[in-house]
């Protein structure tokens, strides 16, 4: 398969972008408006009865790992997409060390949530894969995946084994949570120690423990884009076959998988069930929702509304970026409004309609006059050495 022309446009995986990179917003909104321990252990900040924890069983069986997992592979398949089989891979690694520099920036000057940097890195290794067949990619991304599994388990039952089914193994005493509210509504500057040191932890536990599931999604991406998959090639029957036990069986371990945290109060003992069901679960789902997207641009229907997808997704940079720097203004203090700790996750779930509405309206707006958005634009030239092209041209 040799390298795509840059002009072409895969609307599918476009749209199928576009998808991914709002629904990954409804799970960091957790991680912007709080603790950060509340992510994986959400008792352990604010209220979590009655609505609030319906949102969050809402967050955790239909969103929790889908739309990271969807988004990997489709970093997978762009690296099939820019790359193929050529043998020259300078853009490529010029693009991947330019991102790894902006995550870096993003990570350490603005949200320890960050992306960037471990796909940067995973997509300088996964880039040597490209001449594999697909079932090798499968295989080996399909075995890296488990692997991570195991390991995370194994790690998990280590750590209670050394210190007991104990909350402060994942920082969050009633000490931490108040010191950390009281940095972040005081100020930028204030919280930017603490949101460093996070950021450290989570890049050594993205790259060391989770960075074999981030690789190997990233390996399926590209299997998936090879056999048509992720291109739509594929007829609607066999997406249609794909999609709905995908759906059924992973939203299914989701499902139960909250059922069993908010039963147990999320008690640590128990806790590698959940997580072990969401995280089969999630796979499953990813792919479910991706074939379902697949069909629905193969069908026809609603394309205004695929294209709108799509546009997002043409700018899905722009707007992960953006949804740091929105959701940084509203929780953290001066400059911003310094709501951190305040906004409960019925209204964290409203601030997230209001940015999905914003950005599904923006992007396509944007783009009518610009080939890119301003993110893509600055990588793309960074990467090429040289500003390209912004304005659209008009006959």
């Amino acid at each position: 398969m040799s390298a795509a022309p840059t002009t072409e446009r895969l609307i599918g995986i476009d749209a199928l972008r576009g998808v991914a990179v709002l629904g990954i917003l409804m799970m960091n909104v957790q991680a912007f408006a709080m603790v950060p321990g509340a992510y994986d252990y959400p008792v352990a900040h604010m209220d979590m009865s009655g609505l609030n924890a319906g949102v969050w069983a809402i967050g955790h069986t239909f969103f929790s790992m889908k739309f990271i997992t969807i988004f990997s592979a489709l970093f997978g398949a762009g690296i099939m997409l820019m790359v193929g089989e050529s043998t020259d891979t300078r853009l490529h690694y010029r693009r991947m060390w330019w991102l790894f520099a902006i995550g870096m920036l993003h990570a350490y000057l603005l949200w320890y949530g960050d992306i960037l940097v471990p796909y940067a890195l995973f997509g300088m290794l996964a880039v040597k894969a490209r001449f594999w067949s697909t079932g090798k990619l499968i295989i080996w991304g399909l075995a890296l995946i488990t692997l991570t599994g195991v390991l995370v388990i194994g790690l998990f039952h280590a750590v209670l084994a050394m210190k007991g089914f104990d909350p402060m193994i994942l920082g969050v005493s009633e000490e931490i949570v108040a010191a950390s509210v009281a940095a972040n509504q005081a100020g930028y500057l204030t919280q930017l120690p603490d949101n460093a040191l996070t950021a450290a932890g989570a890049q050594f536990a993205s790259l060391l423990v989770f960075g074999g599931r981030i690789l190997g999604v990233m390996l399926i991406g590209m299997a998936l884009f090879k056999n048509g998959f992720l291109s739509a090639r594929l007829k609607s029957p066999t997406y249609f076959a794909i999609g709905v036990p995908s759906l059924f069986f992973g939203l299914a371990l989701s499902a139960w998988s909250s059922e069993h945290a908010l039963a147990s109060g999320f008690a640590l003992d128990t806790a590698w069930q959940t997580g072990l069901s969401n995280y089969v679960g999630s796979l499953l789902a990813a792919l479910g929702y991706a074939a379902g997207i697949m069909l629905i641009c193969k069908s026809g229907w609603v394309s205004w509304l695929v294209q709108v997808f799509a546009a997002t997704g043409r700018m899905a940079f722009t707007n992960y970026l953006t949804q740091t720097l929105i959701m940084t203004f509203i929780f953290v203090g001066a400059p911003g409004l310094g709501l951190f700790g305040t906004v409960e996750r019925v209204d964290q779930a409203k601030l997230v309609l209001l940015v999905w509405a914003l950005q599904l309206i923006w992007s396509p707006l944007w783009l009518s006059r610009f080939r890119f958005g301003p993110f893509e634009w600055a990588w793309r030239s960074l990467s090429y050495g040289r500003l390209q092209p912004m304005l659209r041209e008009r006959s």
